[in-house]
């Protein structure tokens, strides 16, 4: 059978009439194909052509030279690149090379950390079913899933990945996990009726969609959507047209580099000019001018962050986070705002009984997960289960009546079967109930959507006996009779009333209840289902639930401590949702579901978003909204998922975080950062580690610019008062690269201080460069300077052609001993020395020896006296030198000593 109409116009067809709305029938007829045989091979091939390959057109993987170049675009590098290309124009090689050398490094640092990371986006193409069983031509055949076309009919069974969007035509007991889309725990029921236009994509019960897997049962379904197409595509394509924005970080250090490169140019021209109209020698002036524009950007800035952030990635994988850029950790430390997926990210993702509603009372059953490690207890307190005949009844009809397994692998016990039946499994587990030994079943009713009930009936000592499990609404009208634990009985309105008010608690927890029951099924009764299911004994109600990570209350918690505020996002119910955020410990007054959020204007949603709300039945727009939002009012916002659903607002948010076990392929490609053990409490210990990087950050930042600061002061100070020429080039950049950058490295290194986690997050409009810090580095700038100019002066004799030199060297020593003083200073920002402990980073102390110790060598080593121009000094030279330097240390000291002893405690630090 061919086809005549284009592809766009069957496209169009497809969205004006959504295959939920549709009967099977007509799906069929539309697409032009038969349940019993399918395409005809002919027909399939034309249709390959006309709607291409049933696989994911993702934008074009990046390259590795493209990783390489971006390394390369930052404003500093770019300040620095020019500096070098300056530097050889003049003929000062030994600067150019040093300078390249340092650009390159640097590139390199990114690339190695950024290309590996970018290797994972080729996952995406890898969610699609490699095969799977079609029928064609009237045969049942297996092929690859990327020659599947629309109107092929597709096989489904238990443990199967669906390959394409399929509209059900048969289904038997069909149940779909379906989470990594919808963000549904519990799988989904399925089913042929037509559904209304309008259904919620997690509630079309006739649809499967690609990349979920059949938890149960098996089906029959005919594709109408492949590839791009699908829902899974669209969201692949909703993420691959979403632009990912820099960091807090990247957006500074970008507005830093600039303001950098225009101080430079003005203070190297004011300078020039200056110096050329007292009567300098123009050639001297231009040499001095770009001798000054070096020492005005720092050079080992961009290497220093790089190697910083790279250290910090050793860090965050010991706090099981895998950073996929390196800058993702420190914007994760200025977030205000994460908004987190539910399912198999606040919680376990593995259904589990929690509570049992007896005639005797309530059992509470503890443990979480597939694990079977737990107990039973009653009004809090163990018991032994073994004397509870009402209890191990229960248990074992809800075992008997189940096609779930529960199987112990290296990785731990994973379930075969559907999640909720596989929570009855580890019930009956904990109380020791050997699957092995159940009866053998002779009869069988399944569920369906429409019974909402299952019965298996087995032979047990010479008698047929019919164990039921189902919907309380369905099956509490069925029983006649209840169980009591040591007879059964009648079933009285107040055992009924008592039932109803448990179902009403439970259900008020969040809890998803299932009524289990049984009866004696006598010999010569007809085996149809409605008088088996019929005149039922009540067993018991059980409670289940996907229940909350253990760890999880705490790291709500430490959000609020840390100023951050936490939305829970999901496409779970919003009863459950709701009763899922309250066990973690958010407050919630309102839970607003999809339909609700896309009849608000952003005004609405603006104050929804002000008050304690959680978002349920969401789709990958609404989330994406939700972000798009909180950006916009200025808020860094950080958002965690582990499905396909979550994947555009990972990409969108300033830090995208999905879960490395749990997490889809495609979840992990468009995040930042990934949690290598599914937990939410590390995002907070990850929260904590981008902090301390930026607070260090900010501490070399300020260290090195006062180090520029003051070689500025110097020189141009120096040319002001008539003086030779303080520092050359070469000088200059020794100073900057390589005695500036190794201890700027080495506050890199500083252990978070102990507040860090009890503050505000800072303001998302705060510079690098704060006020106080401006002051900062203009005070301490000033004395490096002077203390340098006053050296140099101090030794230069007028009379002595030759004294020019050792007033050069000591000159230069001196700045440089100075600065390594000064640096003590950057260990804490507001806080004295003695208080974060002198010895807590021996880094910084190896730093300042090694620093020193190469420039001992600078002025002692016949090579390098000959590239830095230095003589040999004195110890009497030296003593002067330190006495010089000490004030810079004590004098700041103590200020910060008076401020600590005077400040409110419990106040933040000015």
């Amino acid at each position: 059978m061919s086809t005549d109409v284009s592809e766009e116009d069957n496209l169009k067809q497809l969205e004006q009439r959504p295959p939920h709305a549709e009967s099977a029938d007509s799906v069929i007829a539309r697409l032009g194909t038969s349940a019993e045989t399918g395409l005809a091979n002919a027909e399939a091939c034309e249709r390959l052509k006309q709607f291409g390959r049933n696989t994911l057109q993702t934008a074009e993987s990046v390259r590795w030279h493209q990783v390489l170049m971006r390394q390369f675009t930052d404003v500093l590098i770019v300040i620095l690149v020019v500096a070098g290309l300056v530097s050889l124009a003049v003929g000062e090689t030994t600067d150019a090379i040093a300078i390249f050398a340092i650009v390159v490094l640097n590139g390199l640092l990114g690339f190695a950390q950024e290309w590996k990371a970018e290797r994972s986006l080729a996952a995406l193409r890898q969610m699609l079913a490699p095969r799977c069983r079609v029928i064609r031509d009237g045969d049942e055949k297996e092929l690859d899933a990327e020659l599947l076309v629309p109107g092929d009919i597709v096989q489904i069974e238990t443990g199967d990945r669906v390959p394409a969007d399929l509209r059900l035509i048969r289904c038997m007991n069909l149940k779909m996990d379906e989470s990594a889309l919808t963000g549904e725990s519990e799988a989904s029921g399925k089913a042929i009726e037509t559904l209304d236009a309008s259904t919620d994509l997690a509630e079309r019960t006739n649809m499967v969609w690609t990349g979920t897997a059949a938890a149960g049962g098996r089906g029959l379904g005919i594709v109408v959507a492949t590839g791009q197409n699908t829902e899974f595509g669209r969201i692949a394509e909703l993420t691959e047209t979403i632009d990912r924005d820099t960091t807090p970080l990247q957006q500074k250090l970008s507005v830093l580099g600039k303001q950098l490169g225009v101080a430079a140019i003005v203070i190297s021209i004011i300078v020039a000019i200056t110096g050329w109209w007292m009567g300098k020698p123009l050639m001297e002036m231009f040499f001095t001018a770009v001798s000054l524009a070096v020492a005005v950007v720092p050079e080992g800035l961009p290497a220093v962050v790089t190697l910083t952030l790279a250290l910090g990635v050793r860090e965050m994988v010991r706090r099981k986070a895998l950073l996929r850029r390196l800058r993702a950790a420190e914007g994760l430390g200025a977030a205000t705002v994460i908004c987190t997926d539910k399912t198999g990210t606040l919680t376990q993702n593995q259904m589990t009984v929690q509570r049992i509603w007896l005639v005797a009372g309530e059992v509470d059953v503890t443990g979480v997960g597939y694990d079977p490690a737990g107990h039973f207890e009653a009004s809090g307190r163990k018991f032994d289960y073994r004397q509870r005949n009402d209890l191990m009844t229960l248990l074992r009809s809800g075992l008997q009546c189940n096609h779930a397994r529960l199987k112990k692998q290296s990785d731990g016990w994973q379930p075969i079967g559907e999640p909720t039946e596989s929570a009855i499994v580890v019930a009956a587990h904990k109380a020791w109930i050997d699957p092995n030994e159940q009866a053998e079943p002779v009869n069988e009713f399944s569920f369906s959507s429409d019974r909402k009930r299952m019965t298996v009936v087995t032979r047990e000592a010479g008698k047929s006996v019919a164990h039921t499990k189902g919907a309380p609404e369905v099956l509490l009208p069925r029983c006649t009779e209840i169980f009591d634990g040591d007879a059964v009985r009648p079933m009285t309105p107040q055992d009924h009333q008592n039932a109803t008010a448990a179902i009403e608690s439970m259900a008020g927890r969040g809890l998803r209840t299932l009524a289990i029951a049984r009866r004696e099924v006598c010999e010569g009764d007809d085996c149809d289902e409605e008088r088996v299911e019929s005149d039922l004994t009540l067993l018991g109600i059980v409670g289940m639930m996907d229940p909350p990570r253990v760890e999880v209350p705490e790291a709500i918690k430490l959000a609020g401590a840390a100023g951050i505020r936490v939305f829970m996002i999901t496409g779970d119910s919003p009863v459950t949702a709701s009763a899922i955020a309250r066990q973690i410990g958010l407050d919630i007054d309102e839970a607003i579901v999809g339909s609700q959020l896309e009849a608000m204007d952003d005004e609405a949603l603006t104050t929804a978003l002000a008050g304690n709300v959680v978002f349920a039945r969401t789709t990958p727009e609404h989330k994406l909204r939700i972000v798009k939002l909180l950006q916009a009012q200025g808020h860094i916002v950080g958002m965690t998922g582990d499905g396909v659903n979550d994947a555009p607002a990972l990409k969108k948010a300033d830090i995208g975080i999905a879960m490395g076990k749990r997490g889809t392929d495609v979840a992990k490609g468009a995040a930042d950062i990934v949690l290598t053990d599914d937990n939410f409490s590390s995002i907070i210990g990850a929260v904590e580690e981008g902090r301390r990087q930026y607070d260090n950050i900010q501490k070399f930042v300020r260290y090195l610019l006062s180090s520029n600061t003051g070689e500025v002061v110097a020189i141009f100070l120096n040319i002001l008062i008539g003086g030779p020429l303080l520092f050359l080039p070469v000088q200059i950049l020794w100073m900057n690269l390589v005695t500036d950058g190794l201890t700027a490295v080495a506050l890199g290194l500083e252990p978070a201080e102990k507040d860090t986690m009890h503050r505000p997050p800072r303001r998302p409009d705060e510079s690098v460069l704060t006020k106080s810090g401006m002051a900062m580095i203009a005070a301490l700038g000033t004395y490096v300077g002077l203390a340098s100019l006053w050296l140099f002066h101090h030794y230069l004799d007028d009379a002595d052609p030759k004294s020019i030199a050792i007033a050069q060297t000591v000159a230069f020593t001196g700045i440089i001993v100075v600065e390594k003083i000064n640096v003590l200073n950057f260990r804490s920002l507001s806080a004295p020395i003695w208080t974060i402990g002198f010895w807590s980073n021996p880094w910084v102390l190896v730093a300042i020896a090694s620093t020193i110790s190469l420039q001992v060598a600078a002025v002692y080593v016949p090579a390098m006296q000959s590239i830095l121009h230095t003589v040999p000094l004195s110890l009497a030279d030296w003593g002067l030198i330190v006495v010089v330097s000490l004030p810079v240390f004590v004098l700041v000291e103590c200020i910060k000593a008076i401020g600590w002893i005077v400040r409110p405690k419990g106040g933040e630090p000015g």
